[in-house]
């Protein structure tokens, strides 16, 4: 098997689809009124489905964490420290909750923390290097 992508059940696609579109550069593959909603962001697929159209595709209920969550993390790589500091102001500016400010961690990584509309939480990091080198 080979990872295709990852997706959220969501309560507010329009909201979300700006979000994540707007705010963080995702690119959208359809209308916003869609029920299953695709964005790329760097070849990857992540998707947003409605959580009640969703429900009535599997004909079952779901538990949904509410409000700012730790379900899991959505992480994205900016190449400098600075770029850390920027994105951040820019993404809280915009609308985007704030978590954890940017600050230098131990381990040499400069990284902050926002959430989504509905709680979902985003790292924004970087080690001041390009991406492709960031792991060397």
């Amino acid at each position: 098997m080979r990872l295709d992508g990852f997706g959220l059940f969501v309560t507010d696609m329009g909201k979300m689809i700006r979000f994540y579109r707007d705010i963080l550069g995702f690119e959208i593959r359809e209308d916003e009124d869609t029920k299953n909603v695709y964005l790329i962001k760097d070849g990857t697929l992540f998707m947003l489905y409605g959580r009640n159209d969703f429900e009535k595709m599997t004909r079952r209920r779901y538990n949904y964490i509410r409000g700012l969550n730790g379900h899991f993390e959505l992480a994205l790589y900016v190449d400098t420290f600075a770029e850390v500091d920027e994105a951040f102001s820019r993404a809280v500016e915009s609308g985007a909750i704030p978590v954890m400010e940017p600050a230098t961690e131990p381990w040499g990584q400069r990284t902050c923390y926002i959430a989504d509309p509905e709680g979902n939480l985003i790292e924004i990091g970087s080690w001041d290097k390009p991406y492709e080198e960031k792991d060397k």
